[in-house]
């Protein structure tokens, strides 16, 4: 019999608890818990180039021999985020970079190099006096086997192509050295459908990850590839867009979906935009222009086919697909009528995954009987609900979460 490919869920943007407004309750040992938990194989080591933490990782994480690494039974890729603040094309910007390595003495080596432009001991997601090109070029000295890959690409302040400080194309913040970018990151409040507007990306993969803060938010956004699980594998998936898809928060929940003013509770769409111009129609300030805007300035024609019978959601041209999920945690929330953090929420959590599995096989694979057997009708209705995309959603904008109601 022919060998069925290999596929594993990966979550490659995460923090330690030394990254400014994250957890303290973030660990190798909480990470390795909730990744189970999740249904997560691979993850990012996170934070890298903070000295305390990268002690902490040589010390826990046992070498594979293949590029990655263990700890309690879950694989991790050594893999942080980078703010780049710096002068390019006569403007000041600022671009959040994922980076990995293939081992640690290949970590040692970036660290040294990176010390000479900003304090690595100041956060865990430290600012470097280096444009995106300049970090990629660092990056491949150290180890040509090194990938970066733009953070929540469309978030206005930090994204690549952000409306604040970031670039109109890859080749514009990489120049001649664009072709070693293989792929983005959605964020939040964009999904790979308003990606596919942008004919630049038709050649690089688009992956979600969570940017998780606290250990319980990871797995709202991941991906799933298909490939060996080594470092190697995941770089050649990468490349080649082996993913089976990806998971996705609904776009318009994310905090710049919408374009908007937030003091003033101003809140609009695109063509609300071209109407009303970019300025708030009632103090007359700025806008901070969203999301989606951006994907309209610097896209074509929607390519959004909707979701088929199995809740994927697929590009006429081929593209990897995806399916837009709610965390578990809030269904339960939402259906039991109890905080999302209550003890209530968590054992009912607890329950359908030590019966089902993990959450993802909670949200996308049991049926529905199961889940009305362990957690009652109400869970499974909500279950069903978000399966089926049955919801209201108000979109976020100006850095306020947008909302999603299951009734």
């Amino acid at each position: 019999m022919p060998k069925l490919p290999m596929t594993y869920v990966a979550d490659l943007h995460l923090h330690s608890p030394y990254a400014m407004g994250t957890s303290s309750r973030l660990s190798f040992e909480s990470l390795a818990h909730w990744a189970r938990m999740k249904g997560i194989h691979l993850l990012a080591s996170a934070d890298f180039t903070h000295p305390a933490w990268f002690e902490e990782t040589r010390s826990k994480l046992r070498d594979d021999g293949d590029g990655l690494f263990t700890y309690d039974g879950v694989r991790f890729v050594l893999g942080t985020e980078l703010s780049c603040v710096a002068p390019q094309g006569g403007r000041s910007r600022r671009v959040h970079v994922l980076a990995f390595a293939p081992g640690i003495d290949v970590v040692s080596r970036i660290n040294v190099r990176l010390a000479d432009y900003g304090r690595l001991d100041a956060d865990g997601r430290p600012v470097l006096r280096l444009t995106p090109r300049e970090l990629l070029l660092l990056l491949l000295d150290v180890d040509p086997r090194c990938l970066l890959i733009p953070a929540h690409a469309w978030t206005p302040w930090y994204g690549i192509y952000g409306s604040k400080s970031g670039f109109d194309s890859l080749e514009e913040c990489f120049g001649d050295a664009a072709g070693h970018i293989h792929a983005i990151e959605t964020g939040l409040s964009s999904d790979p459908a308003m990606n596919w507007q942008v004919s630049e990306l038709d050649s690089r993969s688009i992956v979600s990850f969570s940017d998780a803060h606290s250990p319980q938010k990871m797995g709202r956004e991941m991906t799933v590839f298909g490939g060996e699980l080594s470092y190697d594998g995941l770089a050649d998936a990468l490349r080649s867009q082996r993913i089976e898809y990806t998971v996705e928060f609904y776009p318009e929940e994310g905090k710049y979906h919408h374009s908007g003013h937030r003091k003033c509770g101003v809140s609009l769409s695109p063509q609300q935009v071209a109407v009303n111009g970019p300025r708030c129609p009632v103090c007359g300030r700025p806008l901070t222009l969203g999301v989606l805007q951006r994907v309209e300035e610097l896209g074509a024609a929607d390519m959004n086919a909707g979701p088929g019978m199995d809740g994927l959601v697929r590009s006429d041209s081929g593209r990897p697909p995806f399916r837009n999920l709610v965390g578990l945690a809030e269904v339960l929330s939402q259906a039991l009528g109890f905080g999302v953090n209550t003890k209530s929420v968590r054992a009912c959590y607890d329950r359908l995954v030590d019966e089902i599995g993990n959450e993802l096989a909670v949200m996308v694979n049991a049926s529905l009987d199961d889940v009305e057997r362990i957690a009652g009708d109400r869970v499974a209705e909500g279950v069903g609900r978000v399966r089926n995309g049955d919801l209201t959603i108000e979109p976020g904008y100006d850095g306020l979460y947008g909302s999603v109601r299951i009734w």
